[in-house]
């Protein structure tokens, strides 16, 4: 009977054989991954990656984080292959074929085809293995012992694939300088995404701001009845020709009429107007940058003016709108 220590002892030691496999793999890079990233790099077309097996999955995560990252990339599975989807090869793609023992039946049958359209990287355990001997590069994906009791489940050896397939693709991504925008273009359901994309003027595109808009001469009233039209938690003061000459929040409403201004119905927009507005944000800014703005400072805001670069007023972000942006 197995004590709790004794599967904590395991458990660590698969992971520290999974773990020097990848060591010893990261010691053997040779030149052959500068190949196969030059490959890469000049193709024209798509990488196209395969193989059976947890091989298989290992080349479908590798399809999927390529094209995340910029590289247009397609699983082919050697089987449904061998029956029409071969014709997803073209002339100027790449071909990444992974296989522990490089003696896959159903991968192996298809390599004559293959070589025909592309040239292959095969991310191979065996040196000598048939799929070695017919791919272009060879990257040395050998580990020397499977992590499972038995020595027959393929642990270690998927671990250092999906770890190569990792170092291909990020190592593709640093030669071809891919900026986070770039990334974030490819995800822009995700967080990540819509921080690095989406813009103030998307955000408050579809706003109507004039309910929330007074002249310098708009007295006291009216600018009451601009907050509670606009519904912002602030008025605009614009000048005739649309520029912003101040702002007028909640709180200058209450300071005005508690500092002293006994009547203050009687005061213009331009006697209480806050002319220099503690967060201003242009419309192409990104909207993340304006939340941080607002919010990482001593006294954040809830409500900024947005002006364009000749001083215009577009209109008004709240944090609310942000935070509802998914930001």
């Amino acid at each position: 009977m197995h004590s709790e220590n004794d599967e904590l002892q395991y458990g660590a030691e698969v992971l520290m054989v999974e773990a020097q496999a990848l060591e010893r793999t990261a010691r053997a890079l040779n030149s052959a991954f500068s190949d196969a990233i030059g490959l890469m790099h000049d193709c024209t077309g798509r990488v196209i990656t395969t193989g059976v097996g947890k091989s298989g999955i290992a080349a479908r995560k590798l399809a999927a984080t390529l094209t995340s990252t910029g590289c247009p990339a397609l699983f082919l599975h050697p089987s449904e292959a061998m029956h029409g989807d071969l014709g997803i090869v073209q002339p100027g793609d790449v071909v990444i074929a992974m296989s522990h023992s490089g003696e896959s039946t159903e991968l192996n049958d298809l390599l004559p085809y293959l070589t025909q359209r592309a040239p292959i990287i095969a991310l191979v355990g065996n040196l000598h293995s048939t799929l070695a001997q017919r791919a272009q590069v060879v990257i040395d994906a050998s580990v020397e012992r499977e992590a499972c009791p038995l020595r027959l489940a393929p642990t270690a050896s998927v671990v250092v694939a999906m770890a190569l397939g990792d170092a291909l693709a990020m190592t593709l991504q640093k030669v071809r300088a891919r900026t986070a925008e770039d990334y974030a273009a490819n995800h822009p359901g995700g967080r990540l995404g819509r921080r690095l994309i989406l813009r103030v003027s998307d955000v408050i595109e579809s706003q109507d701001f004039t309910k929330a808009a007074v002249t310098p001469g708009a007295s006291f009233t009216d600018v009451v009845f601009a907050l509670t039209a606009g519904h912002f938690g602030a008025v605009a003061v614009l000048q005739p020709d649309g520029s912003l000459a101040g702002i007028i929040a909640e709180a200058d409403l209450r300071k005005a009429l508690v500092e002293g201004m006994t009547n203050g119905f009687t005061l213009h927009a331009c006697d209480f107007m806050n002319v220099s507005p503690a967060v201003t944000l242009q419309p192409d800014e990104l909207a993340y940058a304006g939340l941080q703005k607002m919010t990482e400072r001593e006294r954040p805001v809830s409500v900024a003016p947005v002006v364009d670069a000749a001083g215009s007023f577009k209109g008004f972000i709240r944090v609310h709108d942000l935070v509802r942006a998914g930001l």
